[in-house]
């Protein structure tokens, strides 16, 4: 590619058509939240009771949960490009079978192959996303997937919102034939596009991932200064790797590793937890308990919500980068705990026992009490534009950026099944729940809001501004994560930098060259020689969190990721180590 802004290149367009992966996951949201209310579909499946109505909606989250695992050595085996189309085959056979329903059974099935690839593609995006995203924008980027997911549900919930004054079966077999649709773009477009350049460098392919990381960051200049930089980065980290053991799934719950992906599935568990979710797929039985009453009137209020969602996803995407993580998410959850606290309360002061026909789920709700009713209303409004802002898009891009390459795939992998998991256990259980202990439910999620809000406190550090090969250095330097937000930013744009003045100079190569790094794979790196992404503490760190060594198991002579060894003669190649002096406030 020769053109800067060809499509193919557009890290903007990338990252946001892969997001249409995303976007199933809200269209399946939405199939079921706008049809369970429905007279139409309670009388075609029976008056599916609390339990069988949880168990129709959870069957997704199931099958997600193994898709989630699946992904992770799919992603690493096949790419995550192709791991992306085959999510997009297996969503369109799912979608056929919904819509061909004719008992519960087969509509359990169709779900459950449905989230197959709602759990491929939700974990496997975000990491496409994360590996050709440069750093200053990668959060950016990656939010996009929770965009997607907001206007899958937007879209799909206007879709069954018209279908319901349909006086047939049409009324529901039409919104989940119609998902058909964006998993024949998915699969179409994505034949398109590039495979991750990390994913490349890792197989050995490194001609083409320079290629392909050129043409995302410099218009297709292999000899750009800034993409010799990143590519050399990429090509020590995977070195580095390659001197590990084995890369397993028992791996991951060792030392060095055991903590982030700790981190990761915390992170998406309690995203669930929140309990944005269940207001998502139950939000019918939430507005009825609001005592909003009527068919058309509950719709009309849910699709308010729906619309807020994804208005309010937008500050993130344009602000994570310059918020960070860290504060969105403390903002958020805090936000969200007191919204919670209110609804309970209010329900629980003002409601009272209630009955519903064709509805055993919905038992306590507010009647006679405009002021009441329309208080919980705003404060359920609230509480999604709280989490859209926050944990909606900072639980897709944190998982994705905080592992290194060699185990990036499968924990992350891991960390969406916890998302998954959890969103099967709540989807069941929130039914009976709001059936037996009522308006304390609400209670229950705002005790889970303020536990995240103090676990984020203490142990997650801030990533924003670094590469992906410097997570080792953050998550190794021992520093407390409220503390992280002085630590120094990313060494690229310096790295950059150098190369430049040594092209200037002249008689220097000015292309990255491909490395054969089979010799490396078993053997280790050669004393004097530096591990990728590491320093030397000889380097003039001047007392910075970084100056110390990480970790004692590293050989004598050798060098820790982030660091750099000042006395190895780099002549031979275009990428100059330089001298960083960094320092914390």
């Amino acid at each position: 590619m020769t053109k800067k802004y060809k499509f193919q290149s557009n890290v903007y367009f990338l990252g946001a058509f892969a997001t249409i992966g995303g976007m199933l996951f809200g269209f399946d949201i939405s199939s079921m939240s706008g049809v369970v209310g429905t007279q139409r579909y309670q009388d075609y499946f029976h008056k599916p009771s609390s339990s069988l109505q949880g168990g129709i909606v959870a069957s997704m989250a199931a099958g997600s949960f193994l898709g989630a695992l699946l992904a992770g050595p799919l992603g690493d085996k096949i790419s995550r490009k192709r791991t992306i189309m085959l999510g997009a085959c297996i969503w369109i056979v799912g979608s056929i079978i919904q819509c061909a329903s004719v008992n519960v059974g087969m509509l359990i099935v169709g779900r459950i192959i449905n989230g197959i690839a709602v759990g491929l593609c939700s974990m496997i995006v975000p990491v496409y996303q994360s590996e050709i995203a440069p750093k200053d924008v990668r959060g950016r980027i990656v939010s996009l997937q929770q965009w997607a997911i907001t206007w899958g549900i937007l879209i799909q919930y206007f879709i069954q919102y018209g279908c319901s004054f349909i006086e047939s079966n049409a009324a529901f077999r039409i919104p989940w034939g119609v998902q058909v649709v964006p998993g024949l773009i998915l699969l179409a477009g994505m034949t398109l596009f590039p495979y991750s350049p990390r994913w490349l460098a890792d197989k050995g392919r490194d001609q083409e991932a320079l290629q392909v990381l050129a043409d995302l960051r410099a218009g297709g200049n292999q000899n750009d200064p800034y993409v010799q930089a990143e590519f050399k980065e990429i090509q020590d980290a995977i070195t580095f790797d390659r001197t590990q053991a084995a890369r397993s799934y028992l791996e991951l719950f060792r030392h060095p590793y055991g903590r982030r992906v700790f981190l990761g599935m915390a992170l998406q568990s309690w995203s669930q937890l929140t309990g944005m979710n269940v207001a998502m797929y139950y939000i019918v039985f939430i507005f009825q308990g609001a005592g909003i009453t009527g068919q058309n009137a509950n719709l009309q209020a849910s699709s308010i919500q729906y619309v807020l969602n994804v208005v309010m996803t937008i500050p993130a995407i344009m602000f994570i980068d310059r918020w960070g993580r860290r504060p969105v998410l403390l903002v958020g959850s805090t936000l969200m705990a007191l919204w919670l606290f209110l609804i309970g309360g209010l329900m629980g002061r003002f409601g009272s026992a209630s009955t519903f026909e064709g509805n055993t789920t919905t038992t306590w709700a507010i009647s006679g009490n405009d002021t009441a009713s329309h208080a919980v209303i705003a404060c359920s409004y609230l509480f999604v534009c709280s989490f859209a802002i926050s944990w909606g898009p900072v639980s897709w891009t944190y998982p994705a950026e905080i592992y290194p390459l060699r185990v990036r795939s499968k924990a992350v992998s891991l960390s969406t099944a916890s998302n998954w998991a959890f969103n099967f256990i709540l989807a069941y259980a929130v039914p009976p729940a709001l059936e037996h202990i009522q308006y304390r439910t609400y209670f229950i999620f705002a005790g889970f809001c303020v536990a995240m809000t103090i676990h984020v406190f203490f142990m997650y550090p801030e990533t924003k501004g670094r590469t992906l090969e410097e997570m080792d250095d953050l998550f190794n330097s021992g520093v407390p994560a409220w503390k992280t937000h002085s630590q120094p930013v990313s060494h690229l744009n310096s790295d950059a930098e150098q190369v430049k003045m040594q092209q200037g100079h002249g008689g220097e190569k000015t292309e990255v060259e491909a490395v054969d790094r089979s010799a490396h794979v078993d053997s280790p790196v050669p004393a004097g020689h530096t591990l990728p992404g590491e320093r030397n503490t000889g380097v003039g760190h001047s007392g910075g969190a970084f100056s110390q060594r990480v970790s004692p198991s590293v050989p004598t002579g050798h060098t820790l990721p982030g660091e750099h060894n000042a006395a190895v003669d780099h002549s031979d190649s275009a990428y100059v180590q330089p001298e960083h002096h960094l320092e914390t406030k």
